[in-house]
């Protein structure tokens, strides 16, 4: 017993690493990439927002004008109030700060003529339509909090009055919709789902815009008065392992409105940049 418990000759074997073993070296792997899609979904809330100074029925387009209004009544004041003589140079700087602001007054006005597009409080409210605010049921509070943000900046800071937001399988619906009389409240997530899924909305694999004719295929829940349309799709972001994986459509952003070319091109890229910050990585599990 004493010659095989010291025998230098005996060895023993140790058994392969277990599989629990060998998977924990990507368990930092996955929590990196688990932290930087909590840290886009968290970015969300901020770097999408247009300024606003939030005051209901205050356009805030039309702040240089005010502005330009303000500091012209200012120098006339001056200039017909003030104490003394004016002299020369004075009446210079009066000059180019009353040109300023007639710049400044006009500037809301050229902008719009250089985006093609009507002022946004020339939206017709469509008529013998609901406003509703849908969601779908089965959804957490951190993409609740994102659809909703994400609807109302689009209702607020665009020419659009109907507002649909499909991601991750879920629903956001918002605004003026065209809805049957029959359907209450709470059927109403699965009616629109209907619908969307008879047009065909979820397999769509490119953005489309129409800037004149919203399509006869969406007229049966859009308003009677819809002019433009458009439909951003959420393109799903390549996997981190293979970047030749070809990208899959996850969702898409549909806003419409009652006045024809209603999205410029500048509207059309900042929607488009709200439906990237909803792209999700896929990664392979090994």
């Amino acid at each position: 017993m004493s010659s095989l418990s010291f025998n230098p000759v005996i060895q023993l074997k140790t058994p392969p690493p277990s599989r629990s073993k060998i998977n924990s070296r990507f368990i930092p792997i996955s929590a990196r990439l688990h932290n930087n899609q909590q840290q886009q979904q968290q970015q969300l809330n901020f770097s999408v927002l247009r300024f606003t100074f939030g005051i209901p029925g205050l356009d805030e387009s039309y702040l240089p004008r005010w502005i330009g209004y303000g500091f012209g009544s200012l120098l006339l004041l001056n200039h017909f109030f003030g104490s003394g003589s004016t002299s020369v140079p004075q009446l210079r700087s009066e000059a180019l700060g009353l040109s300023l602001a007639g710049f400044s007054v006009a500037l809301p006005y050229l902008g719009k003529f250089l985006k093609g597009a009507t002022p946004v409080n020339q939206i017709s409210i469509p008529e013998e339509v609901e406003q509703i605010f849908v969601m779908s049921p089965d959804i957490s509070d951190e993409l609740k909090e994102d659809l909703a943000w994400v609807t109302y900046i689009l209702l607020r800071n665009t020419n659009t009055f109907s507002v649909m937001v499909s991601v991750q399988g879920k629903l956001c619906i918002r605004g003026y919709w065209n809805t049957p009389s029959d359907v209450s409240k709470a059927q109403l997530h699965d009616w629109f789902n209907r619908q969307i899924e008879n047009i065909g909305l979820f397999d769509l694999k490119e953005t489309f815009y129409f800037p004149q004719n919203s399509g006869s295929r969406l007229s049966n829940i859009l308003p009677k008065r819809t002019s433009s349309l458009l439909v951003q799709t959420v393109v799903g972001a390549p996997s981190s392992l293979n970047s030749n994986e070809e990208q899959k459509t996850e969702g898409f952003v549909l806003v419409a409105s009652s006045m024809g070319y209603a999205y410029s091109d500048k509207d059309r890229a900042w929607i488009g940049a709200i439906a990237n910050k909803f792209r999700r990585e896929r990664t392979c599990m090994i």
